[in-house]
């Protein structure tokens, strides 16, 4: 997590701060570096650091402590994400995929998404919590073909019936579904026989 957003840096532009190439950065310097100055996506394989820590390190200065607490512009990775929504780190690629997500931003390559809009995720998720619902009097809107339209999972569901060998149960391979992505094994074959219907579909489409 990179706290509110933060500038930060990449191991490459420390090494030029600090006036020494990144080889001489890492053999002699960067353990020493990292005793005092944390990075901030431990979990990926991105190293990042904050800038401001960075800065007084170099300059010989005591290192100013980051921010405590949650804050809705904290920067959070997948599995940050993930583990808020209750989801497997490869939903969430989905879900930015399909829309169900922002994109997200970039710092160094790493993708990232602001604690604010994965919390308004988490709490007003489609078709629930505050907002979820059709207001009385309002029109109905287009009905969905089904249950799962637009679901993201829909997607891994119809990848795993094409890459499955002939004639595997579907409990199966929603079993090893539920296993990689989470939810439950029920869910999963629900979604692997509407990925099966959608394909039957297009298949027998004549356009």
């Amino acid at each position: 997590m990179i706290p509110r957003g933060r500038p930060v840096l990449n191991e490459t532009d420390v090494a030029r701060r600090a006036g020494v190439s990144l080889t001489t950065w890492r053999r002699k310097h960067a353990a020493a570096f990292r005793e005092h100055v944390p990075d901030l996506l431990p979990e990926s394989r991105y190293l990042l650091y904050d800038l401001a820590q960075t800065e007084a390190y170099l300059k010989g200065r005591p290192i100013p402590a980051l921010p405590d607490g949650e804050h809705p512009d904290d920067l959070l990775t997948a599995d940050d994400v993930a583990q808020i929504l209750g989801i497997n780190i490869s939903t969430v690629r989905a879900y930015a995929t399909r829309s169900h997500l922002s994109p997200g931003t970039t710092r160094y390559g790493a993708r990232l998404w602001t604690r604010r809009e994965v919390h308004d995720r988490r709490d007003n998720a489609p078709g629930q919590g505050k907002g979820g619902g059709r207001r009385a009097g309002e029109p109905q809107g287009p009905r969905k073909a089904h249950a799962y339209e637009n679901d993201p999972r829909i997607d891994l569901a119809a990848q795993a019936l094409a890459t499955a060998a002939p004639g595997t149960p579907k409990s199966r391979i929603a079993a090893h579904l539920a296993d990689l992505h989470g939810h439950t094994r029920r869910t999963w074959e629900r979604l692997l026989t509407t990925a099966a219907v959608a394909r039957h579909t297009e298949n027998d489409d004549p356009s």
